[in-house]
């Protein structure tokens, strides 16, 4: 699968860069690296269009990737910044004359369930359900499964106080946002990865990982993992992205909204 391209679609945090109000924080609005919107990336092979997560920015963010249908949507967890764009598969859906596959935990489908109903039963006349909901049990994760054309294998991840989340391998590309920590079994399915797009939304914080995890964190990781160039994704309107530039070491760079990387780890 190594002709599969992954578009980072959003690599902000719950806020998004700049924050409501105009507030940049440390980031240097004339960098327009610097503009992050919520956490999400877009992973395309032939006639494949596979998403996971739908954030608030999830219309926006499908226009300038100029994404016209989806094939299928994973979810990592329902936490507000992945999921409050989901209304938008509603016109994604219409386009398409069709309802678009989901995939989550029990969990996550159970919260969504509950916030947006009507996005998968049809509880009126005017709102026909738009999704199929597919449920990925823990005793599937680690194994590969297919989506049309794309091969992915999903994980657990630890989000620490935030509870759990999913993580994904297509190829040789890790993602794994919304990550305190991993386990043997998570880091056995990213073993021999050669790009990881890790959760760094803590960077330079203390160890202390309540919801994310920060630089020494995602390395002690990696040298586990292997990934030979790490993104970091997830991040705050504290990194500014040329001065994260200069203080990565080497093989760790700051993601960016539209950053493209082939699933066989070269960057377009």
């Amino acid at each position: 699968m190594h002709d599969a391209i992954i578009t980072i679609l959003g690599c902000g945090d719950g806020a998004g860069v700049p924050r409501v109000g105009n507030v940049w924080g440390n980031c240097d609005p004339n960098e327009p690296r610097n503009i992050r919107s919520r956490p999400s990336i877009a992973i395309q092979r032939g006639a494949t269009n596979l998403i996971v997560d739908t954030g608030v920015d999830f219309s926006h963010q499908l226009t300038r990737a100029e994404i016209k249908e989806i094939t299928a949507i994973l979810y990592t967890h329902s936490h507000s910044d992945h999921v409050n764009g989901i209304d938008d598969i509603r016109f994604v859906a219409g386009r398409m004359k069709q309802k678009i596959p989901v995939y989550a935990d029990q969990q996550t489908y159970d919260e969504l369930y509950l916030r947006f109903r009507y996005i998968f039963e049809q509880i009126s006349p005017y709102y026909p359900a738009v999704v199929d909901f597919h449920r990925l049990d823990d005793d599937a994760f680690g194994t590969p499964h297919q989506i049309g054309d794309i091969t992915y294998v999903p994980f657990l991840q630890d989000h620490g106080q935030g509870g759990r989340s999913l993580g994904f391998r297509f190829g040789d590309v890790g993602y794994s946002t919304d990550m305190a920590n991993l386990d043997e079994k998570a880091l056995t399915a990213l073993k021999g990865i050669k790009v990881w797009i890790a959760d760094c939304a803590d960077f330079h914080t203390p160890d202390h990982y309540l919801f994310h995890s920060n630089l020494p964190n995602v390395q002690r990781l990696n040298e586990i993992i292997g990934a030979e160039t790490v993104y970091l994704t997830h991040l705050r309107h504290l990194h500014d992205y040329g001065t994260m530039m200069k203080t990565c070491p080497t093989g760790y760079y700051p993601a960016y909204d539209g950053l493209r990387i082939r699933s066989d780890g070269t960057v377009l």
